[in-house]
C-alpha cells in the first residue's frame, strides 16, 4: 500500500512532460500484458485508422494515437527524446506553451497521414493500417528547437559540440530517404507534418506571434469542464496600485522580465548557451521555473 503511495506521490510532483512520459509507459505495459496474455488489443479504438470514414467514427484517434507504442524500441525512442527535448524547452519557455507546440506537432502528424493515405493512389504509396506513436509531437519540438535557436550547440557523447539546425538537418534527411525507400510511409509522413508544425511555430514565434493561443484556450476550456465546482465566493478588497508609467507595478515587473528573457533568448540564438554569463542563466533558470 506504501509503495502505491510513492508512485501516486512522484506521479504528482511530476512536470507536465514527466507525467506524459509515465502515461506512455504505463499504457505501453497495460498494452503489452493484454496483447500477450489475451490476445487483444485493448487500445484499438484509440489508434488512428489510415481510412477517413473509419476516422470519423473515432476522431478522439487523432490526439490518442500520440499515447500508443507498438515496440519496446519505438517507445524508448520517443521517450528519451522528448524527455531530452522537454528539458531544453521548458527551462526557455512557458510550459503550456510547450505542450502546445507538441500536441500540436501529434494533430498536424496525424492530419498528414490521414491525408496521405486518402489521397495519395495506393499503387503508388501503399499506406494502410493505422498510425501510433508520439514521434509526430516530437519531430514538431525538435524543429521547433532548431528554427528558433539553430546556433545552440550540444554536447554528444562528452567528446564533441554539434549545433540544433545541424541534429535536425540529418534526422529529417534520414526520415526523408527511408518515406522515399518506401519503409513505414505512414509513419514517416507523420514526422513530417510534425516537423513542418514545429518550424511555422519558430518562425512565428520569433515574429512575436505565438500561434498555439487559440489551442491553448481550447484546451483550457475543456479541462475547466473536469475541475469541481467551488460554491465559495471569492471577496475582492479594493487595494490602491501605484502606476509605473501608465502600468501597474506586477504589469511593469512582467514587461521588464520578459524583455531581460527575449534579450537572452536572442543572444543564445546568436552566440549559443554557453555564451551567457552566470547571472543571465540563473535568472533564465528561475524564469522557466
Amino acid at each position: 500500500m506504501s509503495t502505491i503511495k510513492d508512485l501516486k506521490y512522484k506521479f504528482k510532483n511530476l512536470d507536465a512532460f514527466g507525467k506524459i512520459i509515465a502515461f506512455n509507459v504505463v499504457v505501453f505495459i497495460i498494452g503489452l500484458i493484454f496483447k500477450s496474455l489475451l490476445r487483444f488489443n485493448l487500445f484499438g479504438y484509440f489508434e488512428m485508422p489510415s481510412d477517413i470514414m473509419d476516422f470519423l467514427f473515432q476522431p478522439w484517434s487523432l490526439i490518442t494515437y500520440g499515447f500508443l507504442h507498438n515496440g519496446l524500441f519505438h517507445l524508448a525512442f520517443n521517450m528519451l527524446f522528448l524527455y531530452y527535448l522537454s528539458r531544453l524547452t521548458l527551462n526557455l519557455f512557458r510550459p503550456k506553451m510547450v505542450l502546445n507546440i507538441y500536441f500540436l506537432g501529434i494533430i498536424c502528424g496525424g492530419l498528414a497521414y490521414l491525408a496521405f493515405a486518402n489521397l495519395v493512389p495506393t499503387s503508388f504509396y501503399g499506406v494502410h493500417g493505422v498510425l501510433v506513436g508520439a514521434s509526430a509531437g516530437v519531430s514538431a519540438l525538435l524543429l521547433f528547437v532548431a528554427a528558433y535557436m539553430p546556433n545552440t550547440e550540444i554536447r554528444l557523447f562528452n567528446s564533441f559540440n554539434v549545433k540544433w539546425k545541424h541534429v535536425a538537418m540529418v534526422i529529417v534527411g534520414l526520415d526523408l530517404f527511408r518515406l522515399i525507400l518506401g519503409l513505414n510511409q505512414g509513419g514517416y509522413v507523420a514526422h513530417f507534418g510534425g516537423y513542418l508544425l514545429g518550424y511555422v511555430y519558430a518562425t512565428k514565434l520569433l515574429k512575436g506571434t505565438d500561434i498555439g493561443k487559440g489551442f491553448e484556450r481550447t484546451m483550457d476550456s475543456f479541462m475547466n469542464l473536469f475541475k469541481p465546482k467551488s460554491n465559495l465566493k471569492t471577496v475582492y478588497r479594493k487595494t490602491e496600485k501605484k502606476d509605473y508609467a501608465g502600468k501597474t507595478k506586477d504589469e511593469f515587473n512582467t514587461f521588464n522580465n520578459q524583455k531581460k528573457i527575449d534579450l537572452i533568448l536572442d543572444k543564445i540564438s546568436k552566440s549559443g548557451y554557453e555564451s551567457l554569463t552566470a547571472v543571465e542563466k540563473e535568472f533564465l533558470f528561475k524564469a522557466g521555473k
